[in-house]
């Protein structure tokens, strides 16, 4: 049996965002099981990960971490098979000979509205060859796996395991809304639509607008000056920056709907923590977001900024539309573990194990 070597430096980040969150929660749940595993990250494991079936190697940080990876992927290839949760770089550089597993979140990089260039720039450089050499492929859903085929006819669709995700608690905290948060989570950027989601709540009835706040949660990002106006000098708005896993929980446990009417999403985690949890969910039409929310939250055109306002005033004032979406919500929600996500992975990729 050959050992699955996986890149675990984003799940161990200090500030995690979406992928690093998913790159944690899958790791959490993947080293219960018994198979051997190499994580080569560019710190210390942390105590729980430290079990007898789990070997880890320390790499300098940096540019110079994929060039070590590579070369000690390259030179163990006929034992190990790698897996690689958040970076194609390993992947693009790997010779032929080595079997490599890239899991896919979205294909941000390659659509028209501004990214963070950096990022940007490497993803358009390294994912076509990084598919190229692959064994295999997975994605985090379904809307991305289509995005893959549509893009690079070279894949079939046997070549990739769609994957998911899970919520980021196992079990659903209390949750007690206060009767005026409408909570958004996200970096700022234009494809999370904030700029659109404050005006929208600056349109609500003054009487509705009054007694409500909008709470932003997100570390800056690109293209997010607007963002950062808007929040500061709209009435009601607040801009709480990155927050905490303690603060997110807390936010989530008084929220009374959540808001993400994203232009484009790969997964969007945050939809599934807040349907866990029974909060009523304004989202879009775009990306995974159907997936992931299924009936239990309310669509709306995310470029429409009236219908977003409409959907911000239902969601505030109609009890019966919140009791149904409160109740659908942990029924939807339940259908995504970490349990199942590891599963469909194991099963996807055994043949290269």
């Amino acid at each position: 049996m050959r050992t699955l070597a996986i890149d675990c430096r984003e799940a161990l980040s200090e500030k995690p965002t979406g992928k690093a969150r998913w790159a944690h929660c899958f790791l959490t749940e993947l080293l219960t099981r018994t198979l051997p595993v190499l994580l080569l990250g560019n710190r210390d494991l942390p105590s729980a990960w430290q079990v007898p079936h789990v070997r880890s190697v320390v790499l300098p940080s940096g540019m110079r971490w994929h060039l070590h990876a590579a070369r000690l992927l390259n030179a163990r290839h006929r034992e190990l098979t790698y897996f690689s949760p958040t970076s194609y770089i390993v992947p693009f550089l790997a010779g032929g000979a080595l079997p490599t597993i890239p899991l896919v979140h979205d294909l941000i990089a390659f659509r028209g509205e501004p990214h963070q260039r950096k990022a940007q720039m490497i993803e358009r450089l390294t994912l076509r060859r990084a598919l190229a050499q692959s064994c295999h492929v997975c994605t985090v859903s379904e809307a991305t796996k289509h995005d893959l085929l549509n893009r690079y006819g070279f894949l079939g669709s046997e070549h990739i395991s769609v994957i998911f995700a899970g919520p980021y608690s196992e079990t659903a905290p209390i949750h007690r809304p206060d009767g005026r948060t409408i909570l958004s989570v996200g970096t700022l950027c234009p494809r999370k639509n904030q700029i659109r989601l404050i005006r929208a709540f600056a349109a609500l009835p003054e009487i509705v607008r009054n007694r409500s706040r909008l709470v932003i949660a997100g570390g800056r990002g690109w293209h997010d000056r607007e963002i950062v106006r808007l929040a500061r000098e709209t009435p009601g708005v607040e801009w709480r920056g990155y927050v905490t896993d303690a603060e997110y929980e807390s936010l989530l446990s008084n929220a009374t709907v959540f808001a993400l009417p994203s232009l484009y999403e790969g997964f969007g985690m945050p939809v599934l923590d807040a349907l866990q949890r029974g909060i009523p969910v304004l989202t879009s039409k775009r990306g995974s977001l159907p997936e992931v929310a299924g009936d239990a939250a309310l669509f709306v055109d995310p470029e429409d900024q009236i219908a977003l306002t409409q959907g911000l005033k239902t969601l505030l004032g109609d009890d019966a539309v919140r009791m149904r979406l409160s109740t659908a919500g942990p029924q939807q929600a339940g259908q995504f573990n970490w349990k199942r996500t590891v599963d469909l992975f194991l099963s996807g990729v055994q043949a290269f194990l």
